[in-house]
Formats: C-alpha cells, structure tokens, sequence
C-alpha cells in the first residue's frame, strides 16, 4: 500500500482528501456542500471501484483495518450520500438541499 489508498484505488486519492468525511454530518455537508459536476465527477471515479472496495473491506476486521483501508471506508460512506444525489434526486436535489439544513445529523452506525 502507498499513498492515501489501499493498492488498486490509486485513481480515487484526487478525491481522498476532500471526500472522505469522518462523520455521517460531515458526509452530508460534503454532499450538499460540492457542485453538480464535482459530485458527479466523484461518483463516477467511484462507481466501478464500490464492489472491489467493499470486498477488500470486507476481508479485514474493522479493529484490524489500516489508515489508508480506514480512508477507503470513509469514501466509500461519502459515495453512498453522493449517489443518492445522482442517481436518484437527481435533478431535484437542489430541491432538497434547504430541507437538509434543517434536519441535523448528530449521529449515525457508521460513526460508532
């Protein structure tokens, strides 16, 4: 492994730093917080690599996960708040957008 990402996702690090939220509350701001065309470009980098991420995921005990696999997780989390945008809301997610500023995140499995 070298960079910010486990081996085979070298083609996510562009978005690493700036997508992987720690939080549920802070993947929602990132998703609400970013342009159309740079959501859209962060979900189709991610798209092809969610199965071969969740797999290499999968392979290793959370507790046993290291920072960089730790850092794939979180951007894989962002992606699932991103695709809702894209891929469902779509062109009626700005919409949604005033509505989500007043639903407060404090919380979430994810976070745990």
């Amino acid at each position: 492994m070298s960079g910010l990402l486990p081996d085979g996702f070298e083609t996510l690090e562009p978005f690493a730093e700036h997508w992987a939220g720690e939080t549920a509350a802070e993947r929602a701001h990132l998703r609400a917080a970013h342009p159309v065309a740079e959501r859209d470009a962060f979900h189709a980098a991610c798209a092809p690599l969610l199965e071969p991420g969740l797999a290499s995921l999968d392979a290793r005990p959370l507790a046993d996960q290291s920072e960089v696999e730790r850092q794939l997780m979180r951007l894989l989390l962002t992606f699932a708040h991103v695709s809702l945008a894209v891929e469902v809301q779509q062109d009626d997610e700005d919409k949604h957008t005033p509505l989500r500023a007043s639903m407060r995140i404090t919380r979430a499995p994810a976070d745990c």
